[in-house]
């Protein structure tokens, strides 16, 4: 060995650094689009035995990444290039930011000493600052000895607190850094404690329970951050020992199963606009719960209880009469002692008749709707028969999304399983659906089920050759109505270009999946997609179900449509 060769050994270099400290903090997957300057990152991370997964748009590989933190509590990693990548990747950054999610965008970026002057590099941009209002932090590593607590900073922003997602910029001329291997190992920094619980106040917990205990008709809902949380078991121990009825935001159902005889999800309406005293755990009072006040709510005057990690979320929206701030499974924990230590009155059983004898008519009226084998099919019996695809699967994981096809969805399918629904989240973007399926078979081995709109999977139906090429147990279902929301508008005063909601008719999205090399199936009604779902769910291959869906069935915007704004001028013309 020659002295060179020798030194040459005992050093590292930026490339390096960043794949020791990833790994340092058991972070092994990688959801990633390619190219100047982190293309050779990817390969060196392959070489290390990391889980390096090509998407072919860097918003779907951040999707990808953000339900990978919900589903792991772990921040989920997407690697982009410079400047368009970085910048497509933004998107699915707030997305997590919102939802919650821990992810790092990690991009690399052009060199400051240009970028500053703005002497015109290769792709320049001042990506730190752009990111900075889109998450939670946001960081850059200028020198290769820094790396290691870059990381550690970024892992720690992504989980501690309310997740969410953080930036990580990472200069080109940072990766060809080299120090001595030795100190390079000392610079790496494995996080300890990255997310520590965070304990309610003993007081806060008592005022809790005694305004629970005063309501005549209270309510518990369920938001995903009790998903997220994992405390399943005590959650279920506190609602079923509390007796108090419960609602489920989306993507914390199944939490407990939907068929529990405490679930009013088949009663929203009525719980909401009844109820006296409402519990939230892991929820928010956004506008997917009206911000707490308005019509939906009744009447009747509410006490909110509300149980967050984020003390700023009190008062958000109304009074919260008792905030518990701490993290889920703690909070929920330190009520259920509570509750076991004191005398407690189930609900009245004209509260709890009241809320059962909603949900059961509303099953029984909803029945006929379901079990409808119609062709074209409508959502109704096109989700029946999911529905019970569910019912009999309920390890599989399904992923929503759409306008109609989400809304449906979301009250028909019971799930029985917690983090087993992943849709749009809170922020209601479209075109999760492929990066969230992925992430989601690959984080945890399941079968998928992915239920898209033909216009949400619009978005980021390019990636079918990504599941294709990962050959993953993935079965998307595209609901082909032939537009956004139906497929029947015309362009008015007989204007002969197509109207501005409207596709291809007759599209064959099952053709694309064929063309990949995954199992194609186009179907026109219920029983001919239960067998097409079910088939694929056995093969374990990737597959595309083309669900052909009337035309004219669907509303405009869902059942968010009061949020479009009217023209008065139109309407008076």
């Amino acid at each position: 060995m020659t002295n060179q060769e020798g030194k040459l050994d005992r050093l590292t270099d930026g490339f390096h650094l960043v794949i020791d400290a990833l790994k340092l903090n058991n972070i092994q997957t990688i959801y990633n689009v390619p190219g100047i300057p982190i293309t050779d990152l990817g390969r060196y991370m392959q070489a290390a035995e990391m889980q390096i997964l090509s998407f072919r748009h860097e918003q779907n590989a951040g999707y990808a990444a953000a339900i990978a933190g919900f589903l792991t509590q772990k921040p989920g990693i997407c690697l982009t290039v410079s400047a368009p990548g970085f910048l497509n990747g933004l998107t699915a950054l707030a997305h997590a930011t919102t939802n919650c999610f821990p992810m790092i965008l990690v991009s690399g970026s052009s060199e400051r000493e240009i970028v500053d002057l703005q002497q015109g590099d290769y792709e320049e941009m001042d990506q730190l600052a752009i990111a900075k209002p889109l998450c939670k932090a946001a960081y850059r590593i200028l020198n290769v000895e820094d790396i290691g607590i870059g990381i550690a900073r970024a892992i720690r922003a992504a989980v501690s607190g309310r997740p969410g997602g953080v930036y990580l910029d990472l200069p080109a001329k940072l990766f060809g850094q080299v120090m001595d291997a030795d100190l390079g190992e000392k610079s790496l920094v494995k996080v300890v404690d990255a997310a520590p619980r965070q304990l309610p106040a003993p007081e806060a917990v008592v005022r809790a329970l005694d305004v629970l205990k005063e309501a005549k008709r209270p309510l518990i809902i369920l938001g995903k951050g009790a998903a997220y949380a994992q405390a399943d078991k005590p959650i279920k121990e506190f609602i079923e020992k509390s007796g108090i009825p419960y609602l489920a935001m989306s993507m914390a159902k199944g939490l407990l199963p939907d068929t529990h005889p405490q679930s009013a999800g088949a009663a929203r309406s009525l719980v909401l606009k009844e109820s006296d005293v409402v519990m939230l755990i892991g929820g928010r009072l956004n506008w997917l719960l009206s911000h707490g006040k308005g019509k939906s709510w009744g009447d009747q005057q509410k006490k909110f209880i509300q149980v967050d990690i984020e003390p700023r979320e009190m008062d958000s929206n109304v009074k919260i009469t008792a905030p518990v701030v701490g993290d889920i499974g703690s909070c929920v924990e330190a009520l259920l002692i509570a509750l076991s230590q004191r005398k407690w009155e189930l609900p009245s059983e004209r509260w709890t008749n009241l809320v059962s004898d909603k949900v059961k008519s509303n099953i029984v009226r909803m029945a006929p709707r379901l079990q409808n084998n119609n062709i074209p099919m409508d959502y109704h019996g096109a989700l029946g028969s999911l529905r019970e695809i569910i019912r009999e699967r309920p390890e599989t994981i399904l992923v929503n999304e759409g306008a109609n096809t989400l809304d449906f969805a979301r009250s028909i399918i019971d799930m029985y399983q917690p983090r087993k629904r992943l849709d749009v989240g809170t922020w209601g973007v479209m075109g999760v659906g492929m990066g969230t399926a992925i992430a989601a078979a690959i984080e945890t081995g399941n079968s998928v089920l992915a239920i898209e709109g033909d216009s949400a999977f619009g978005f980021s139906g390019m990636e079918i050759e990504t599941i294709c090429r990962y050959n993953l147990p993935i079965c998307v279902v595209v609901f082909n109505n032939g537009g956004i929301y139906r497929g029947t508008d015309v362009q008015p005063k007989g204007i002969p270009e197509v109207a501005t909601t409207v596709f291809v008719k007759g599209a064959r999205y099952d053709k694309m999946m064929e063309a990949f090399g995954g199992i194609g199936v186009s179907v026109s009604s219920p029983d001919e997609l239960s067998q097409a779902v079910n088939s694929a769910i056995d093969s374990a291959k990737p597959t595309l179900v083309n669900a052909v869906i009337d035309e004219a069935a669907g509303t405009e915007s869902g059942r968010i449509g009061n949020l479009n704004p009217q023209s008065i001028v139109s309407k008076n013309k």
